[in-house]
């Protein structure tokens, strides 16, 4: 029995790796999902709110400001920027970049009001900024919900929005291109991109045969009616992962789009493995819905994908050996695409397995944080809902 195991281990592992590679959406091609096309010379270009919920933001919150009063779009564009109680001069910060390129009277500051209960604190920064533009009278044709470390280049705005326009997209969503330059984020930063895909695969967001849909919370542009009919922001208000939340309800509304741009990048510094770890470990739990069963699920789900290929393949014998060390080609082959979109060496490839540890302690760390009251922590505050032991 003991010489069986590892052969049925082995084999399960290459037949999900062969099952994700050819048949879960072509998740991995990331270049494939990169796909704005060129704005159009000439079209009737709608109006757009741009909302940024910002929190202690003076490190990034001037650069994209500039870059988003900036776009060469040639509709009407504004900006409410919700200063969720800064402590370090973001408003003031963001004012400024606004008045240094003329754009002052395109920035309105909303100083956010305390935290209610059921709410986190982005997306009530976010309700904020939309009851803001509701009361200006005729609502805009779109919304784009940005976060405030997101910087916007060449004509991306315009792309997007000819995107939406000529699909009748209820939502246009971009992965930001995340910061990609402390070994901590070369080590973990392409494994967060690859396993969201993973989870929700860009190819069946995108169709409109399928029920799934998903969105990247740096850069969502919503068509105003199509918000405001889905429940608006109060519909999804305590969610830790709100951008897939959103991007599901939007879905029942028409279909969405969910793709990579180059112009669209996150300068959001995340220097330390501990940094990064903060990230994952905020809404890892939620994402298993605050369930122990699920959690020990995961964890051995994930040993038997990404663990023990290696393990049988540098211990084991005979056939065994053989599929695990297939299965763990297929990992590091499957991954490449996405290192080489954030231009890391072929390398970390292999490594992968390793990577995949680093986010099952991110996850378990996660489900502790939870259990001690501290779940969904970001900026001083934890957001997490309140959930007995599963």
């Amino acid at each position: 029995m003991s010489v069986e195991i590892p052969l049925v281990i082995a084999a399960l592992a290459l037949a999900i790796w062969v099952y994700l590679i050819v048949a879960r959406g072509d998740f991995w091609r990331t270049q494939k999902f990169d796909d704005l096309a060129p704005a159009p010379g000439f079209m009737n270009w709608p109006s757009i709110a741009v909302v940024v919920p910002a929190r202690d933001e003076a490190a990034g919150v001037a650069a994209s400001v500039t870059s988003i009063l900036s776009q060469p779009y040639p509709g009407t564009l504004s900006m409410i920027l919700v200063d969720d109680q800064s402590q370090d001069g973001t408003s003031q910060i963001a004012s400024d970049a606004a008045a240094m390129i003329g754009a002052s009277e395109r920035l309105t500051v909303l100083s956010g009001r305390p935290l209610p209960s059921g709410w986190t604190g982005k997306l009530w920064a976010v309700k904020q900024g939309l009851t803001q533009v509701e009361s200006r009278g005729a609502p805009p044709e779109y919304v784009l919900l940005t976060d405030a470390d997101i910087v916007y280049s060449g004509d991306v705005l315009m792309r997007l929005v000819a995107r939406a326009q000529n699909e009748q997209l209820a939502m246009t969503s971009v992965m930001a291109k995340l910061r990609c330059e402390s070994f901590a984020e070369k080590y973990l930063i392409p494994a967060f991109i690859f396993f969201f895909g993973m989870l929700y695969p860009f190819g069946w967001v995108r169709s409109r045969k399928r029920a799934l849909g998903a969105a990247a919370g740096g850069c969502i542009l919503a068509q105003w009616d199509a918000l405001k009919n889905a429940g608006g922001i109060d519909a999804i208000r305590g969610s830790l992962i709100d951008d897939c939340a959103l991007g599901a309800r939007l879905k029942t509304q028409g279909p969405v789009w969910l793709g990579f741009s180059q112009d669209v990048k996150s300068v959001r510094a995340s220097d330390t493995v501990a940094d990064v770890g903060q990230m994952i470990s905020r809404s890892a739990y939620a994402q298993l819905h605050y369930s122990l069963a699920l959690l020990i699920g995961t964890i051995v789900a994930m040993s038997i994908v990404f663990l023990a290929p290696v393990l049988i393949a540098l211990f084991g014998h005979g056939l065994a050996a053989v599929f695990a060390a297939a299965a763990w080609l297929l990992m590091a082959l499957a991954f490449q695409p996405t290192l080489r979109y954030y231009g890391q060496p072929a390398l970390w490839g292999p490594a992968l397995p390793v990577i995949a540890l680093a986010y099952m302690v991110f996850t378990v760390n996660s489900a502790l944080q939870h259990f001690q009251g501290r779940g969904g922590m970001w900026k001083g505050r934890a957001q997490a809902q309140v959930s007995n032991l599963q």
